[in-house]
């Protein structure tokens, strides 16, 4: 008699089936709608092939496309391996290697062919119609599990030498698994669709081709890397390309060239050479932060670029970010001597990767009580960290860069109303820039200073203060984050949203016990007695470059006028208007309006063209008629009718515009 498994469902019904029986023997047994709409299924928890037998009784949730996240996560995976299988049966002899889903597609790694180059984009039409083949085969995908003997057998039988070395180095007794599509295989985990046919066919991309090192070792052989973008039906997909094209044409390096604001070169890899249009935008946003931290009582510092070792080392940071400072000798090396240019015995300093350190420093000079607390203390700091050269992008991600940093040190009973004040700051920051934000709370890593009952009391405190400002809800995105806190501190952390939908990580706040217990801070309390303060670390616009590169792209360069480095030009028709061009000019000046004139002997529409191109929001347009008159022809970027005013009605309008949002009535 065949013994019957108990399978619960999320319902809290319970289904008696055979042994033997799959998911998606459950999904046809509750109807034929959800057998055709169940594509995987969650087995006490673990996500897993909706033909994969059940081992016994077992708790069942099934996934269909409505479950997006793991239904592209599945799709991803499965356009992953038939790529793989179409590349190896349109290029016989090459290699697979690894080949992942990722947040908008998938890509592979191959060794092409002996005798044959790496793939280029011209191969990617060709490989594309042969994955539209197999998915219309639409071919069972079916798991085994083998030994890894049999991988390393298998794979050395068919010339797969790096997926042989890889097996090889499997742990004895795991349970290894391969996936097979008619009689194409490669060893993976899974899970996966049920068969190749479940891929939308007209739903993914080949997008481009790049050299990609062998297990990420420069030592290795270089192999071909094809990248893809996979979706669970067209309309996604036209969505997603939408959005890149968007994005290439917001693409703040593109833009930063055209409008003259910055430019990166090898002289000093991954540090930004601002030009003065761009550190016009600069300036305002330094100026705009100050006047909201003055506003909400910090106090400005400046402290030391570079540190002693041992200071680094008593904070805890030599040990957990060592391979990212830029370290240097204490002493001049003499270069006329023979031998090592820096001497064994040197002690070593450090460039600032961050500023809280120098921050605990200021605050430990003079004995301070517990009436001034609490204490904040901000700085525009400048830090530098070693990036890895492939992991830099334009202002995004830099090696030298300056923060909006602050350090608040306040007894435990000010925590939570420092922390929900700062919340209310970091809001009405964002709101000046229309920006829509998520807050999310990044709990505590697995690799941590300080105990169990202060990392509980700390998280709790973020907790309290998010839902003490009244944005613990649906609306903010609320959301907990486990294991991405940092190594001493739980944090919020701030997700904006811009205006292609893409997000971005900027702001943040972490309280922290670990740093004042490590570097000796304290106050005296009410009782007499030494105290350790709290410290929560903050920063609003993160770093000014990549906040200013999410600016660019976010406005696609057509940046609010008070922060446009040039707010009007006023350029001239004919030679005759010169003079009052000059006049006008003078007078925007005088009004607080950064202006520049053009009186070039060069056509309207090419001068028009030009200042468009540099994003700037208004051109003042005059001739001989507007000079005897006193008005301009206004050209407001985006717009396409021009106004003509007086030239006082332009100034009230253009100084409008140009006052920052804080300084609004």
């Amino acid at each position: 008699m065949t013994e019957l498994l108990k399978i619960s469902l999320p319902d809290g019904s319970v289904r008696e089936m055979p042994e033997g029986s799959t998911p998606a023997d459950v999904a046809a047994a509750i109807g034929p709608g959800l057998a055709k709409a169940a594509i995987a299924a969650r087995v006490n928890g673990e996500l897993r092939d909706i033909t994969r037998p059940f081992e016994g009784d077992a708790q069942l949730a099934l996934v269909t496309s409505k479950d997006v996240d793991e239904a592209l996560e599945l799709a991803r995976h499965d356009y992953a391996h038939v790529l793989a299988e179409a590349v190896q049966n349109l290029f016989p002899g090459t290699q697979i290697t690894f080949g992942p889903a990722t947040d908008d597609g998938f890509y592979y790694d191959f060794a092409p062919a002996e005798g044959r180059g790496a793939f280029t984009e011209e191969d990617l039409p060709k490989i594309e119609e042969e994955m539209r083949r197999i998915i219309a085969a639409d071919t069972p995908l079916e798991r085994e599990v083998w030994t890894r003997q049999q991988l390393i057998q298998w794979f050395n039988d068919h010339g797969e030498s790096f997926k042989a070395e890889w097996a090889a180095e499997l742990p004895e007794g795991e349970e290894l698994t391969i996936y097979r599509q008619g009689d194409w295989l490669d060893m993976c985990r899974g899970p996966h669709l049920a068969s190749t046919g479940k891929l939308d066919p007209q739903a993914f991309k080949l997008t481009r081709v790049s050299g990609a090192y062998w297990r990420g070792d420069q030592k290795n052989a270089m192999l071909s890397r094809i990248y893809g973008t996979g979706w669970l039906n067209k309309r996604q997909l036209n969505e997603h390309l939408h959005r890149m094209e968007e994005a290439a044409k917001r693409d703040h390096r593109k833009l930063g060239r055209e409008m003259d604001l910055f430019h990166l070169q090898e002289e000093a890899h991954g540090s930004v050479f601002w030009h003065p249009q761009g550190y016009k935008i600069w300036r305002q946003l330094e100026s705009y932060m100050r006047r909201k931290m003055d506003g909400a009582g910090y106090r400005e510092i400046k402290t030391p670029q570079v540190m002693d070792a041992r200071q680094w080392e008593q904070s805890g940071h030599w040990g957990k970010y060592r391979e990212n400072m830029f370290v240097i000798p204490d002493e001049v090396p003499n270069t006329e001597d023979e031998g090592d240019l820096v001497s064994k015995d040197a002690d070593w300093m450090a460039l600032k990767p961050m500023n809280c350190p120098a921050h605990v420093l200021v605050f430990k000079q003079g004995i301070t009580s517990y009436r001034e607390l609490p204490i904040r203390l901000g700085e525009m700091g400048c830090c530098h960290r070693n990036e890895p050269h492939g992991a830099l992008h334009g202002l995004m991600r830099v090696r030298q860069f300056t923060q909006d940093d602050a350090h608040i040190f306040c007894t435990e009973k000010q925590v939570v109303e420092e922390v929900r004040a700062f919340i209310e700051l970091a809001d009405a920051v964002y709101r000046d820039f229309g920006f829509k934000y998520a807050i999310k709370l990044a709990l505590r890593p697995e690799q941590r200073f300080g105990s169990d009952a202060d990392w509980d009391k700390a998280e709790q405190e973020m907790r309290d203060a998010v839902a003490e400002a009244g944005m613990m809800n649906d609306e903010y995105g609320w959301e907990e984050l486990p294991g991405e806190g940092a190594f001493y501190a739980p944090k919020l952390e701030w997700h904006l949203t811009d205006a292609i939908g893409r997000t971005w990580q900027v702001g943040t706040i972490q309280g922290d016990r670990v740093l004042p217990e490590r570097l000796d801070a304290s106050y005296i309390g009410e009782d007499g007695e030494k105290h350790r303060p709290v410290m929560l670390h903050r920063a609003i616009f993160g770093s000014y470059e990549r906040f200013i590169g999410i600016l660019i792209e976010h406005f696609a360069g057509k940046l609010p006028v008070w922060l446009a480095p040039t707010q009007a030009v006023v350029a001239t028709i004919v030679s005759d208007a010169d003079d009052y061009a000059n006049e006008a000019l003078a007078k925007l000046r005088a009004a607080g309006i950064r202006a520049e004139s053009d009186l070039r002997n060069e056509k309207i529409n090419y001068k028009v063209r030009e200042h468009s191109l540099a994003k700037v929001p208004h051109l003042l347009v005059v001739g001989k008629r507007e000079a005897e008159e006193g008005t301009v022809a206004v050209r407001t970027l985006g717009e396409k009718e021009q106004r003509v005013m007086s030239l006082d009605e332009a100034i009230a309008m253009l100084r409008d515009g140009a006052t920052p949002p804080d300084l609004r009535d």
